[in-house]
């Protein structure tokens, strides 16, 4: 496989337009090699992991107990929050998904890209490679997330007010563990969304999905007026990600410790989609070295000569 991709490497190089500097033509060359994406099976994956995600969520969370006097579980219950759940997905999967998919018709109609894919139409090639991926990491994201709640069964700060129960009705001793309670909240539903603080769902989610655009960014706003603007809608989105999690504090939906968590779960899963889902087969690079490739094209100049010849 190694050698097809160097073979690749020598078509493309043999391709490019003869205007080019020896230069640039090496480094497309160079370039092109770690660009080149592999349209396989992996976006194939979200039924599957759509499906595990839907089976988690019909398992009940693990029945934790709490210690009597602890404090962190007092907090009053909030009917509203900042942020809701359909404004998260919403927000997250339309304006990732969006920006995407007008990167890439943008590529496909004004850069003049090309593909070697299964999939002969080139929108439909670039979108599937790029959406696909982003969709599967979503699914494992919420996965992981899902689990966690359920096996973990941490008590949400509010706990004991959704509950409907005071230590003084419990009437136990300070410092005492009590193994079982039984709520007075008529709405079993919301019990067992008050055992799934950890870790947290919001956090997590909007940090992939932020984070995601943010290295797509990196590697698809190119032109030269970019380098500025560039980085602050980075630092944008990763600063809606944050605020996202810490409304979930002072909503008293999650523990500081859940939010920190769920920020790490969800910059870890945008960076392994990133470099290993959308790399190249047999060990090749992929788009986290891509985008460090790329800068280094732009520190040398050579980028607005050889991104025509670019593939998908």
């Amino acid at each position: 496989m190694l050698c097809d991709w160097c073979q690749y490497r020598n078509e493309v190089a043999q391709s490019l337009p003869s205007e080019l500097s020896p230069a640039a033509g090496q480094a497309a060359a160079r370039f092109v090699c770690l660009r080149k994406p592999d349209l396989d099976h992996r976006p194939l994956r979200l039924p599957y992991t759509h499906t595990f995600n839907w089976l988690l969520k019909a398992v009940t969370p693990y029945r934790r107990g709490f210690f009597c006097g602890d404090q962190s579980i007092t907090y009053p219950y909030l009917e509203r929050e900042a942020i809701p759940d359909t404004l998260l997905i919403a927000g997250g999967i339309v304006i990732t998904g969006l920006t995407i998919a007008l990167g890439e018709c943008y590529r496909v109609r004004f850069r003049g890209v090309h593909s070697r894919a299964f999939v002969r139409n080139l929108y439909v090639s670039c979108l599937y490679k790029e959406l696909g991926s982003f969709l599967f990491g979503c699914c494992v994201g919420q996965s992981l997330t899902n689990m966690a709640k359920l096996s973990v069964g941490r008590l949400r700060p509010n706990f004991l007010s959704v509950c409907n129960v005071t230590y003084a009705s419990l009437n136990c001793v300070p410092g005492s563990y009590v193994a079982q309670v039984t709520c007075r909240q008529p709405e079993q539903k919301m019990v067992e969304e008050a055992r799934k603080s950890f870790f947290s769902g919001h956090s997590s989610f909007a940090m992939y999905t932020m984070l995601y655009l943010a290295f797509y960014l990196q590697a698809r706003l190119s032109w030269r007026g970019a380098r500025l603007l560039r980085p602050l809608l980075q630092f944008l989105l990763v600063m809606i990600a944050v605020y996202t999690g810490l409304s979930r504090i002072s909503d008293y939906r999650h523990h500081p410790t859940d939010v920190i968590t769920g920020f790490i779960q969800g910059g870890l899963t945008a960076y392994w989609v990133v470099s290993v889902c959308l790399s190249p087969p047999s060990g090749a690079v992929g788009l986290g070295t891509n985008v460090l490739m790329y800068d280094l094209l732009c520190q040398s100049g050579l980028q607005d000569e050889i991104m025509s010849t670019m593939p998908a």
